[in-house]
């Protein structure tokens, strides 16, 4: 029985299929410059203590009401500001009011940069500029055994290489 056995072992071929991938991949990215800027917003505010606001709109005056931005009146992206009219309301009593407008920023006509450099309008809001990247010696060396050799280049750029293997038996 043993040496039935062996032999049957000995004399079975194996039936396999062995499939080997490698993949090699690598990329070098050197950023470009950037400007984000930001428009500011306008506001508008009124507080106070012993006043009544009022408000006169198409020749009729609305007591109780403040002004503020008119949305619907648009100049380059700036609401126009509807004015608050005050009055005491207790006459010979203290009385304080803190009223405060700030225009934001009208929409700016078109960027167009000239050799890749564009004029930027001075806006209120927030900007953040990148100053983008520099090759310089920059390069990325990937061999068919899986190596690679990155040699660094300026600020803003960056490489990655990667090999993959895979080996399936069936």
């Amino acid at each position: 029985m043993k040496k039935f056995l062996l032999l049957f072992l000995l004399a079975s071929p194996a039936q396999a299929d062995i499939t080997a991938k490698y993949v090699t991949s690598a990329q070098i990215t050197v950023d470009m410059p950037y400007v984000v800027t930001n428009k500011a917003a306008s506001t508008y505010t009124l507080s106070g203590s012993n006043i009544t606001p009022s408000v006169t709109a198409d020749g009729s005056t609305t007591s109780g009401k403040i002004g503020g931005l008119n949305l619907g009146s648009l100049s380059s992206g700036v609401p126009a500001l509807v004015h608050t009219d005050k009055a005491v309301t207790t006459a010979g009593s203290a009385f304080n009011v803190t009223e405060s407008y700030f225009a934001g920023d009208s929409t700016p006509s078109t960027v167009t940069p000239s050799s890749g450099i564009a004029a930027l309008p001075v806006l209120s809001g927030q900007t953040t500029i990148g100053s983008g990247g520099t090759a310089s010696s920059l390069a990325l060396t990937s061999l068919s055994s899986g190596v690679h050799t990155c040699t660094a280049g300026g600020s803003g750029t960056s490489c990655i290489g990667s090999t993959t293997v895979s080996i399936e038996i069936d």
